[in-house]
């Protein structure tokens, strides 16, 4: 061929954004496992691919509602304390220093319950029955929230009730560390993220309903005549709340009590195939054992394994809650608006709104575009990067001394609804994509590990946040 004919090429420079991409991404040593796949390179038989395929189960429109019906009932609990406040503060008036102190007191209770009974459940992994830690865990609060509703018709002085009410929030937070513990593992049993997704995202929805019913509480109540309407207005409100958590307690039991019914089905009728196709002894090994009510002894994965395989997304999960819980339950309820907004109505709707941003970020990681959990390192990054927010709202009108940008759009939508976005964006990336890491037997003891490492974020986040409580 002629020279001249010879087409000269200039070799393109990689850019900026090239880059970028390059080093999010994940080292060859760090890789997510693909199970299904491996087995396809290294088995090309017909039959095996066939028994792989039986024995994994589909995705279920129907099993996702229930999932995302057992994530509104976890943190339903805690949502309900908060909405409750009002009515507490009532309850405490003749006491001025369990007044001033017992909201800290309940996160202090909370958190440490919460944390110390995952460290325990997430130890005992040999034995455990994940179906029956959650059944227990909804029972629990059925019956929890029954005796707060029967409360609020009995009289008793400060001291006494807040001593029960220390006792009601040991046993929630209790029941929310089975829960956690149990649903988390549960859920990754199945190999599918989008039902880990479905609890994060029920998470969301219990964020929004509360503040949503006390802003609309607050525009629909007329003005009490006297202290002893505005009295019996409130405990027929706390009531109300009390009944509503035992409703969708028993609501979500019921719903979990048929899934579990229906997968024990669904798995018979798999069984059944994997022995017509390979034959019953390779049919019974390969049986999944994630909804088993009685499970035989599965060797035990250790937090450090663990961790080592997700270094990136457990401690991702842990910084975003540890940030979350450093600005947002201190300061929502402490900035004021600057135009002049009752504050009744101003504070609600700051918890609504970073609630909402909250929703629509675990909304967002059903889009597989946007998808970051191939890229593990990226997401603990952004978890890092939420630090700025705590600044942030020291430009707003904390505790009406006023504010650097006097704007309640500025807070609301750039402060609350972007801080609310990114968490439970990275909240839920990171724990989706723990079942990817690591292999098939792992995922449910990895579930496990990840709600820990949430629930840490969160105890050390509170304990953190005091130190803002007087700047």
């Amino acid at each position: 061929m002629p020279i001249d004919d010879i087409e000269l090429r200039e070799v393109p420079h990689p850019s900026a954004m090239d880059r970028i991409r390059k080093f999010f991404e994940p080292s060859p040593a760090y890789t997510p496992i693909n199970t299904e796949q491996d087995n396809d390179e290294e088995d090309d038989d017909d039959s095996s691919q066939t028994l792989e395929a039986a024995s994994e189960p589909p995705f279920s429109w129907l099993e996702y509602c229930v999932f995302l019906l057992l994530g509104v009932a976890m943190l339903w609990a805690w949502n309900m304390f908060l909405a409750a406040a009002p009515y507490f503060q009532s309850r405490f008036e003749s006491n001025k220093w369990i007044y001033n102190h017992f909201q800290a007191a309940e996160i202090s209770v909370s958190t440490t319950t919460n944390l110390l009974s995952m460290v325990v459940l997430s130890k005992m992994q040999k034995n455990a029955s994940y179906p029956k830690r959650i059944a227990a865990s909804l029972v629990i609060n059925a019956i929890c929230f029954s005796v707060l509703a029967i409360s609020t018709l009995v009289k008793s002085s400060a001291g006494a009730y807040f001593g029960f009410l220390l006792v009601a929030i040991f046993t929630a937070s209790l029941s929310t560390g089975l829960i956690q513990n149990g649903l988390f593992a549960f859920a990754s049993g199945f190999g599918r993220g989008e039902y880990t997704q479905a609890i994060m995202t029920g998470q969301g929805v219990a964020g929004v309903l509360p503040p949503l019913t006390q802003i609309l509480s607050v525009l629909a109540a007329s003005k009490p005549a006297n202290d002893a309407e505005a009295e019996d207005e409130s405990n027929k409100s706390a009531c109300i709340y009390f009944i509503v958590a035992v409703v969708v307690s028993v609501l979500a039991l019921l719903a979990f009590l048929y899934l579990i019914r229906r997968n024990n089905r669904a798995e018979a009728l798999r069984s059944t195939k994997r022995t017509t196709i390979g034959g019953s002894a390779e049919g019974d090994m390969l049986t999944s054992s994630h909804h088993d009510d009685t499970p035989s002894g599965r060797t035990p994965v250790g937090l450090w394994t663990l961790f080592r395989k997700l270094p990136f997304l457990s401690a991702g999960v842990f910084v975003c809650f540890t940030v979350t819980m450093i600005g947002f339950p201190v300061f929502t309820a402490e900035v004021l608006s600057t135009s002049g907004v009752d504050d009744a109505i101003f504070i609600p709707l700051a918890f609504l709104i970073w609630n909402l941003g909250d929703l629509l970020g675990r909304l967002l990681t059903i889009w597989p575009t946007v998808s970051l959990t191939h890229w593990p390192f990226s997401l603990f990054c952004i978890a890092m990067a939420r630090f700025v927010f705590v600044p942030l709202y020291f430009l707003c009108n904390v505790r009406g001394r006023g504010a650097v940008v006097p704007s309640d759009l500025f807070y609301l939508i750039i402060v609350q609804l972007l801080f609310g976005l990114t968490n439970g964006y990275v909240g839920s990336e990171c724990m989706m994509g723990a079942g990817e890491w690591v292999e098939a037997e792992e995922r449910e003891a990895a579930g496990g590990f990840m709600g820990l490492m949430l629930v840490g974020g969160l105890t050390a986040g509170s304990l953190l946040s005091f130190a803002l409580g007087d700047v």
